[in-house]
């Protein structure tokens, strides 16, 4: 179950990662400064466009009135006074006036002519009539006005038409400036309206969730704010009710599983000890039947002997049965102490190395002259070097008892040729021995309890069921395991697995 410093933790990363970055007033107003400057950009340069062609304009206007009014007083004074024709056309060339004024006869001849661009004017073309045309002067851009005079005369009058670049700049400055001023104002306001629309209902909302998620019970949700605010505010309260109640659901679960789980552990201790009981039943049957018909033997003919009717004969034929059996009752007791014996024990005691090669050949030389073994064909299989943590007589004891069991099963099959393969090799740090045989096999009703106590597939009297049992003791006491291959179909092969020594 959670506590309330463990959603204080996750709280806090939230709060963290969300000021990894700007705010939302921030963002919006980054955005709409954005917006604005693209579309105050293009229409600032439209709007300096436009306000210097109408200046422009402006300034041609002015500049064809300025030449026509020129020309018609200097048409006026040489059709009057011929003499003060030079000095009307010096009164008008200069400083704020025309550049250059021409007079022309009837056949395009220069009558005067005054001002400093005087010898760039070209005599108008015939017929003579007003007209303005646009030109390109040493002092830049320039109008060329004609408007005849007296009798098949004309005068030319060349105005400044260039725009004002001091006047121009200064209308643009100060759009600039409005423009910049209006932008200003429109981002303030966008901030405090969206500061007050949706940002500090949406800051109330996260304090609200950040109190729900440190352990709140309740979503205090803000009180303004837009619509879409107010409905995100109810989702959320909803939500938060929904994991509430989530929350309590999983608390009573896990007080359940809790509950459950120490019954658990109770059942399992009591099947553990009833399990525990059941083996020390089932040992003790075995106990008693391998060890409780020889008695029974012994004392019936015991009985028999002390009968002074039976002959001498008889008698020594009872002593032989009861040596028998007394030689039964040792071997299983034999048994039974090698299969409670634990093997891990002092160093000094046992050698921690076999070679592995070496016991294969001792254990074969010890089961070759053994009856069941008579036509069987042995093949070895075995890497060099290999060697075990196990004493060699402990490996003998095991790889003895596989081999005499692979014996007693292929002798029980009646075949004609039978063959017992023994292999090993190294796998990482482990060796691998395997006992295989062509036999009628392990059955599947016994393989998976095979390696118990007085678990055997021989007839009644042909083993005691402790030979596995107690290869299982010796293996397991060296870190190792022994089991039967389920892979393998031809027959049976048992597989020893110890740590390479």
């Amino acid at each position: 179950m959670s506590t309330a410093d463990d959603r204080l933790e996750p709280a806090g990363e939230m709060k963290r990662s969300a000021r990894t970055g700007p705010g939302l007033r921030v963002q919006i107003v980054l955005a709409l400064a954005g917006v604005m400057l693209l579309a105050y950009v293009p229409l600032f340069f439209a709007i300096a466009q436009v306000t210097r062609g109408t200046s422009l304009a402006y300034r041609e206007d002015a500049a064809r009135s300025l030449g026509r009014a020129v020309a018609a007083h200097v048409a006026e004074v040489r059709t009057n006074d011929p003499a003060a024709l030079e000095r009307t056309i010096a009164s008008h060339v200069g400083d704020g006036g025309a550049l250059a004024v021409g007079v022309y006869g009837p056949a395009r001849e220069l009558v005067a002519r005054g001002g400093p661009e005087a010898s760039l004017l070209t005599a108008p073309p015939l017929p003579y009539g007003e007209a303005a045309r646009r030109v390109s002067s040493s002092s830049g851009r320039a109008i060329d006005v004609v408007l005849p005079s007296g009798r098949d005369g004309a005068v030319l009058v060349r105005v400044q038409a260039e725009d004002d670049p001091a006047r121009t700049s200064q209308l643009v400055r100060g759009v600039a400036l409005y423009m910049t001023v209006f932008a200003i104002a429109i981002l303030a306001f966008a901030y405090i309206a969206l500061t007050r629309v949706i940002v500090r209902p949406i800051e109330e909302l996260a304090r609200a969730a950040d109190r729900v998620a440190s352990g709140g019970r309740d979503l205090d949700l803000p009180r303004s704010g837009a619509r879409e605010v107010a409905e995100l505010g109810a989702s959320v309260r909803a939500m938060t009710a929904r994991l509430l109640k989530e929350e309590q659901a999983l608390r009573s679960k896990v007080e359940e599983l809790t509950t459950t789980t120490r019954r658990l552990g109770e059942t399992r201790e009591q099947l553990a000890g009833s399990e525990h009981m059941a083996s020390v039943g089932k040992l003790a049957a075995g106990v008693a039947h391998e060890i409780g018909n020889p008695i029974a033997a012994i004392m019936g003919m015991h009985d028999l002997i002390e009968d002074a009717e039976t002959s001498d004969e008889v008698r020594a034929d009872f002593l032989k049965r009861m040596r028998r059996e007394t030689e039964r009752i040792h071997v299983v007791v034999r048994d039974l102490l090698d299969y409670a014996r634990p093997e891990n024990g002092p160093a000094s005691v046992r050698p921690a190395r076999a070679e592995v090669a070496e016991v294969i050949d001792d254990a074969l030389a010890l089961v070759r002259p053994q009856k069941d073994f008579k036509a069987i064909e042995t093949r070895v299989e075995v890497e060099e070097g290999l060697a075990v943590g196990l004493s060699p007589q402990r490996l003998t004891q095991v790889l003895l008892n596989l081999l005499l069991n692979a014996g007693a099963a292929l002798g029980a099959s009646a075949r004609p040729t039978s063959t017992v393969v023994v292999r090993a090799r190294r796998t990482g740090g482990t060796v691998r021995i395997e006992v295989e045989d062509d036999g009628p096999g392990v059955p599947k009703d016994v393989a998976p309890r095979i390696f118990d106590p007085f678990v055997t597939t021989k007839d009644v009297g042909a083993g005691t069921g402790l030979g596995l049992a107690v290869c299982r003791g010796i293996v397991e006491g060296a870190s190792g395991r022994i089991f039967v291959d389920p892979t393998y179909d031809g027959g049976a092969r048992f597989v020893v697995e110890l740590p390479s020594a």
